[in-house]
């Protein structure tokens, strides 16, 4: 798989290389960026992007998630009808 991914990522660098000594020629010539080469060009920098976005996820490193800290107070289970009825009160009491 890796083999792969990286002849397609040298693929596509050849061809952005290509693309750029193409719109180099055609700028000596003319003077000028065509819109087909401007686009041509950055399509091809933006699929070199993703691809490297992609290369990138598949075969970065693998992060593990540390375990947490302990909380620093005892956890305690709450009566839900209590908490409910404190909430009420207090709302009352407060107007809101």
């Amino acid at each position: 798989m890796t083999i792969c991914v990286y002849h397609i990522v040298a693929i596509i660098i050849r061809l952005l290389i290509s693309e750029e000594n193409k719109m180099k020629e055609q700028r000596r010539e003319t003077g000028l960026f065509s819109r087909r080469g401007i686009l041509a060009g950055s399509a091809m920098f933006l699929f070199g992007g993703i691809a490297g976005r992609v290369s990138n996820a598949f075969f970065g490193p693998v992060l593990t998630p540390e375990k947490p800290p302990p909380l620093p107070w005892k956890w305690v289970k709450l009566d839900p009808l209590e908490a409910g009825r404190r909430c009420y009160r207090s709302y009352l009491e407060n107007k809101g």
